[in-house]
C-alpha cells in the first residue's frame, strides 16, 4: 500500500513513510544490502500481461468482454473494436482479454501492423504472419499453408482492384502468372474455399487480435482496415482490432472516406475504455512515488505542508492515464538518484512533472532562473529587471498554453520570489537561507542543480558549510574537515557558516572561534579593491556572530578570554579583540569597556615580549605594529621595532597593496602599486629612521625584492599618488 495517500491522510502517510525510511537508513550498516540494490517494482511504459498487474481493475470487465465474444455467432466472421484514447489501457484490456481466451483453449493469434509499412508489405506481412502462428499449431496447420497461399495471391494482385495504379497491376499480373504456369495451380476463389471451407469446420473460432492500427501512417490505417474487412466475412475468424477512435475517423477522412460510418460498417460491437477515474490515477501515482522512492538511500528532505497542494495542482493535473503514471514515475526515481538527495523532494516531483509532460516549458526555464528566483529586493532600485522577468513569467504561462494554470500553480507553490510577476506578494532575500538550507528550488542555487545537475560552486560552498556546521561543537573535527578543503575556497565555505547564525548556540562559540580564527594565516590572500573583501572579513563576520548569540556582556568576556588562550597567532587574537572591542569604527562593544581595555593591554604586552621572527611571521606585521604602538597607555613602555634587514623587508612587504582602476566606459583594469607610506613613517616614528632601515638593506635585498625598494625610493623621493588610500 502506498505511504503517498491522497487527500486527509497525504501528508502524514507520506511523511510517515519518510521518517521510517530515514530510521532504518541511520540503524542500517552502511553495507549496501540486497535490498537497498533491488529493481524498482513499477513496472517500464509497457502494457500489462496477467491479471496481477492490473492496476484499473479492469481484469473482470476483460474477463465479461472475452466470455462475450464467444457467444456471439462467428459463423460470418466478426470483427470487436476496443476504443480508447492513447494511454488508455486498450493493449492492457486486450492482454487480460486474450489471457482468459487462451485459458478458455480458443486459439489467439496477433499481428502488430505497425511493424511493417506499406500496402504490400502490410497485407503480404498480415498473412504470412498469421499463418506462420497457425502452423505452430498442429490443428491448424493446413489452414495455415492456404492462409500463406490466399495471401500471395493477394498481395501479387494488389489484393483490393479499386485502389492501385493500373500499371502496377499490369506488372504483378505478369508475375502471378509465371507462377501458375511453374505449377501452383488454383485461383483466388478455390484459395478462398479452401479457407472457408476449413475453418467452418473448426468448432470453436479463432481470434485475430490486431493492435496498435492508430500507430499507423494515414494511408496505411485505410488499407489496414480494408484489408480486415475483405477477410472479415470468413467463418470462425474474430478480430478484436483496438485503436484510438478519433484518430481512425481524422485518418479516414483524409482519403474522403466517412470515418465513422466506415467503423461502424465494420465493427458488429465496440467496447469504450472509460477515462482512469480520478481517485484511482491519485492513487496509483501515490503507489508509484512510493516505490521508486523507497529504494533511494538519499531521497532528499521532505516539505510535508507542500506536498498535499504540489500533488493536486502541479502534477495530478498533468497525468491522465496510467502510462503517464508510468512515465512520470520512472523519471523521478532516475532524477531523485541523481541529485542524491541535494533537492527537496517535494520540488523533485513537481518539477519532473513538468519535464515529462511540459517539455516546452521545461526548456524556458533554463534561461528563466533570475525572473524564478531574484527577491524583490535584489533588483528593488532598479526596475529594468523587474519588468524583463515580469515578461520571462509571462512567456512561461504563454508556452503552457492550456496548462498555463498548472505553471502558475508551480510558481506559487515552488518560487515565491516569483509570486510577485503573478499577482502575489513580495519576498525578500532574508528568505533566501532559509530556501537554501532546505533546499528548496527557490534558491537559484539549488534550481541549478536541478536543471542541469552539476552542483555550482555556490551550492557547493553551502553543502561544504553544512558539513562544517555539523562538527562546529568539535573542535578537532571541525579544524581537520576545514583544512582538507581546497583552501581557495575555504572563504566561500566560512561565509556560507553566516546561513546558520539562527542555530549558533554557546557549544559551538568557542571551537569554532578557536578553528577559524587559527585558520586565517592559512587562507589565500585576495585581490584588494574592486568590491573584494579581505578573506579574514569572512572570518571575522562568522566569529563576531558566534559571540553574539551569547548576548551577555560578562559571558562574552569569559569566553574571549578562553579563546585568546588558544589562539596561535598575534594576528588573530588581535581580531578577536577587535571584534568584542570598542575601537573606532571597528569593535562591537560586545564587552564592558574597562573589559576591552584590558584584553587590549594584555595583547600590547604580548607584541613587546614576541621575538622579532614571531612578528616577521605574521600575516601582517605591519597592523601588528602600528596598533600597539598606537594604543599605548601611560605608563606603558613603548613597542620597539627590531632593527633587522628582515623585519625591514617584512613591513615593506606588508606595506604594499595593489590598487585596480576602471575608467569610465571601459572593461579594462589598471593594476598598480602603492605603499601605505603614512603607516610606516608612523610606526617607525619618522620618515629618516624608515629611509636609514631601507638604506641599511638595500646592498642585502634579495633579488625579487629589488621592485619593492624601487617603490620605497618614489616615495622617499617625494611622490605621492594621486588616489591615496591606504589601511588605516
Amino acid at each position: 500500500m502506498s505511504h503517498f495517500v491522497f487527500l486527509g491522510n497525504i501528508s502524514t502517510g507520506l511523511l510517515g513513510w519518510y521518517i521510517m525510511t530515514c530510521l532504518r537508513r541511520a540503524s542500517a550498516d552502511t553495507t549496501i544490502t540486497n535490498s537497498e540494490q533491488r529493481v524498482v517494482a513499477v513496472p517500464a511504459d509497457n502494457p500489462i500481461r496477467e491479471a496481477k498487474e492490473d492496476l484499473l481493475e479492469r481484469a473482470s470487465t476483460a474477463r465479461s468482454f472475452a466470455e462475450h465474444i464467444l457467444e456471439i455467432d462467428s459463423r460470418q466472421g466478426l470483427v470487436v473494436g476496443v476504443l480508447g484514447p492513447w494511454g488508455a489501457g486498450k493493449t492492457s484490456f486486450v492482454n487480460l482479454a486474450r489471457s482468459h481466451l487462451k485459458g478458455l483453449g480458443i486459439d489467439v493469434l496477433e499481428f502488430n501492423p505497425w511493424m511493417f509499412s506499406g500496402a504490400e508489405q502490410l497485407v503480404s506481412s498480415f498473412f504470412s504472419e498469421l499463418s506462420a502462428q497457425m502452423k505452430l499449431r498442429p490443428n491448424l496447420a493446413t489452414l495455415g499453408e492456404n492462409l500463406a497461399a490466399y495471401g500471395d495471391f493477394l498481395a501479387e494482385l494488389g489484393w483490393l482492384p479499386v485502389f492501385g495504379p493500373w500499371l502496377d497491376r499490369l506488372r504483378v499480373i505478369a508475375k502471378f502468372l509465371a507462377k501458375q504456369s511453374k505449377g501452383r495451380g488454383g485461383t483466388v476463389a478455390s484459395h478462398r474455399e479452401k479457407i472457408q471451407t476449413a475453418l467452418a469446420a473448426l468448432n470453436q473460432p479463432i481470434v485475430v487480435v490486431l493492435d496498435d492500427i492508430d500507430r499507423l501512417s494515414t494511408r496505411e490505417i485505410r488499407d489496414m482496415f480494408k484489408l480486415v474487412r475483405l477477410t472479415a466475412n470468413f467463418s470462425n475468424i474474430v478480430y478484436i482490432v483496438s485503436f484510438d477512435r478519433i484518430r481512425i475517423e481524422e485518418a479516414l477522412a483524409e482519403h474522403k472516406i466517412p470515418g465513422r460510418a466506415y467503423i461502424e460498417k465494420i465493427l458488429q460491437f465496440a467496447v469504450d475504455l472509460p477515462e482512469v477515474p480520478e481517485d484511482v490515477l491519485i492513487r496509483n501515482t501515490s503507489n508509484a512515488i512510493d516505490e521508486v522512492v523507497s529504494p533511494v538511500k538519499q531521497p532528499g528532505s521532505f516539505d510535508e505542508t507542500a506536498w498535499p497542494d504540489v500533488l493536486m495542482e502541479v502534477i495530478r493535473p498533468l497525468i491522465r492515464n496510467i502510462r503517464d503514471v508510468r512515465r512520470y514515475a520512472l523519471s523521478v526515481h532516475v532524477t531523485v538518484r541523481q541529485l542524491g538527495g541535494q533537492v527537496d523532494l517535494v520540488d523533485v516531483l513537481a518539477l519532473d512533472a513538468i519535464r515529462v509532460f511540459l517539455p516546452d516549458v521545461f526548456r524556458f526555464m533554463h534561461g528563466s532562473v533570475n525572473a524564478l528566483t531574484m527577491t524583490s529586493d535584489e533588483y528593488a532600485r532598479n526596475p529594468g529587471p523587474a519588468e524583463h522577468f515580469k515578461k520571462r513569467i509571462d512567456l512561461l504561462l504563454e508556452i503552457a498554453e492550456e496548462h498555463a494554470a498548472v505553471v502558475r500553480a508551480m510558481i506559487q507553490r515552488l518560487f515565491p520570489a516569483a509570486q510577485c510577476h503573478v499577482g502575489g506578494p513580495h519576498y525578500g532575500s532574508d528568505w533566501k537561507t532559509q530556501w537554501l538550507q532546505n533546499r528548496r528550488v527557490a534558491h537559484e542555487y539549488v534550481l541549478r542543480l536541478y536543471l542541469e545537475r552539476v552542483v555550482g560552486e555556490g551550492l557547493e560552498s553551502f553543502m561544504q558549510a553544512e558539513h562544517a556546521w555539523a562538527c562546529m561543537a568539535d573542535q578537532q573535527a571541525l579544524d581537520t574537515y576545514l583544512r582538507s578543503l581546497d583552501p581557495k575556497r575555504l572563504h566561500a565555505v566560512i561565509h556560507s557558516l553566516e546561513t546558520y547564525e539562527g542555530q549558533f548556540a554557546r557549544e559551538h562559540v568557542v571551537p569554532g572561534s578557536v578553528v577559524l580564527l587559527n585558520l586565517m594565516p592559512d587562507l589565500p590572500e585576495r585581490p584588494k579593491g574592486m568590491f573584494e573583501l579581505d578573506s579574514s572579513v569572512y572570518v571575522t563576520r562568522v566569529v563576531y556572530r558566534l559571540l553574539r548569540s551569547i548576548r551577555d556582556g560578562e559571558q562574552i568576556a569569559q569566553v574571549a578570554q578562553s579563546i585568546l588562550r588558544e589562539l596561535r597567532t598575534l594576528s588573530a587574537k588581535l581580531e578577536l579583540i577587535d571584534i568584542v572591542g570598542h575601537r573606532e569604527n571597528v569593535g562591537h562593544k560586545l564587552v564592558s569597556e574597562p573589559a576591552a581595555r584590558a584584553l587590549e593591554r594584555a595583547w600590547r604586552d604580548e607584541v613587546r615580549s614576541a621575538s622579532a621572527d614571531a612578528i616577521r611571521r605574521e600575516a601582517d606585521p605591519l597592523r601588528i605594529l602600528r596598533l600597539a604602538k598606537g594604543g599605548l597607555l601611560p605608563p606603558e613602555p613603548d613597542v620597539i621595532i627590531p632593527d633587522t634587514a628582515q623585519m625591514t623587508l617584512a613591513l615593506l612587504r606588508a606595506g604594499r597593496c595593489e590598487v585596480r582602476q576602471q575608467a569610465v566606459g571601459s572593461r579594462a583594469i589598471t593594476r598598480s602599486s602603492r605603499l601605505a607610506w603614512d603607516v610606516l613613517v608612523g610606526v617607525y616614528g619618522d620618515e629618516d629612521t624608515l629611509k636609514t632601515r631601507i638604506g641599511a638593506i638595500r646592498a642585502s635585498c634579495p633579488e625579487d625584492s629589488k621592485d619593492l625598494l624601487d617603490l620605497a625610493d618614489k616615495y622617499l623621493s617625494g611622490w605621492q599618488p594621486d588616489d591615496i588610500s591606504e589601511d588605516n
